[in-house]
């Protein structure tokens, strides 16, 4: 019997299955000073104890996206070892920090299976939710990803594609407990600008740029244990090239968005996101955003906002779809998530 792990391939997923993923991981200050070294990452709330105080919270969390990327790269070996692209994400919600020495974990269940027309792939629906030590969920989120068969012949299962939401409602964000910004501080945070500052239906440009090479991003993904071949493996893609890990688009463009959103502090929902075109190493991601809607929370001062984040690789700013509806070609990622920010 073999020791060795080659993954999954599309025709072992069953609807219904729940994997449970190895291997559980403390987190510290350590992760922190990481991801700030990787990305150009200033949200006040996510880099001192002290605003985090005024703000409500115990002491500084450690940022979202860590989060994110911890329960994320846990799934990998059962997910998307064998993919050939991580295609979406849907309903994503952060449930509660995570904090210096937390230690999570990650479980999946399978929720929907479509192999393609070639016969060669298979997109996978999955439900994921990353736990903290008390096996309270701090995070839960719907991806889908394109796999590989092993057997082009084997049987195409039964065809189940979830019903997910375009989006959620801001009732549907957990608030962490405490968190309160009617003593906020706008020139720690960086910036003057509050919620009611915003009009649904503006557009920022952040101006700023970051060209993406090999190191920092083969240093982020093995820092994320994301173990996928195409992050690693240059025979694993026909061009023989790596494909920069999804996530390391979503955190630069995130870290990006600062100029002109620093008092987004928290991430709490992800409606959907999609990675339109690949990201190679020396490219150049810059980032927009679109305000999609605005709400007040229960929490003291503290209001949501709904933005469309873009990152591209040039080409126009505010430019996404061409006439025929698909992603222009310098389109990397389209991510539409709620924010908490000051009223």
């Amino acid at each position: 019997m073999a020791k060795t792990n080659s993954g999954r391939f599309f025709e072992d997923y069953t609807v219904g299955e729940t994997l449970h993923h190895a291997v559980p991981r403390t987190v510290k200050m350590g992760e922190r000073a990481l991801y700030h070294m990787l990305y150009p990452a200033r949200h006040a709330l996510y880099s001192s104890d002290q605003f985090a105080q005024s703000s409500g919270l115990p002491f500084s969390p450690l940022d979202d996206l860590i989060a994110f990327h911890i329960v994320f790269g846990k799934t990998v070996p059962d997910v998307s070892l064998n993919a050939v692209a991580n295609l979406g994400y849907a309903q994503g919600r952060w449930l509660a920090p995570v904090w210096p020495g937390d230690t999570l974990r990650s479980q999946s269940e399978v929720i929907g299976l479509k192999q393609n027309s070639n016969g060669k792939t298979g997109v996978v629906y999955v439900r994921t939710t990353g736990l903290n030590q008390h096996d309270e969920p701090v995070l839960e989120y719907v991806r889908w990803v394109m796999v590989r068969k092993r057997d082009v012949d084997a049987p195409a299962p039964e065809t189940v594609v979830p019903d997910l939401p375009k989006a959620l409602s801001a009732d549907q964000l957990v608030i962490p407990k405490g968190l309160d910004f009617t003593n906020y501080d706008f020139t720690l945070a960086g910036e003057a600008h509050r919620l009611s500052d915003y009009e649904i239906g503006e557009q920022i440009d952040h101006v700023d740029g970051v060209t993406v090479e090999e190191a920092e991003h083969m240093m982020a993904t093995r820092l994320w244990q994301n173990t996928a071949k195409v992050h690693f493996d240059t025979s694993a893609r026909p061009d023989g090239t790596r494909l920069i890990y999804g996530g390391h688009v979503i955190s630069m463009a995130r870290a990006l968005s600062f100029n002109g959103l620093a008092n987004a502090q928290m991430i709490v929902g992800l409606n959907g996101g999609a990675h339109a075109n690949p990201c190679l190493a020396g490219d150049t991601i810059r980032a927009w955003s679109e305000v999609i809607d605005k709400a007040e929370t229960d929490a003291p001062g503290v209001g949501a906002i709904r933005l469309r984040l873009v990152a591209t690789k040039g080409g126009d700013p505010f430019a996404l779809q061409g006439e025929d509806g698909k992603y222009l070609p310098d389109v990397l990622l389209d991510l539409d998530y709620w924010a908490l920010m000051p009223l």
